[in-house]
């Protein structure tokens, strides 16, 4: 396991009603590859991580758990 976990796109996942192979598609990756990165298997790619907050609408820093603020327009 990598020393870090992304809880929030699980949840964020979830939140919007999509499967880890619906993702995965809207990522082009494979459903395995994904949920690697939303278990902590494997670190988020930077370019990955970019496209997770705008499918998402939130900050890079919320998906990493760096802020609780999802977007900018939440300050």
């Amino acid at each position: 396991m990598s020393d870090n976990y992304y809880p929030r796109i699980g949840e964020l996942r979830e939140d919007n009603d999509l499967t880890q192979t619906a993702i995965a598609e809207r990522l082009g990756m494979k459903q395995t590859q994904y949920f690697r990165y939303e278990h902590g298997y494997r670190d988020i790619p930077t370019d990955i991580l970019i496209k997770l907050s705008k499918i998402y609408g939130v900050t890079t820093d919320y998906i990493l758990g760096l802020s609780d603020i999802k977007n900018y327009d939440d300050k």
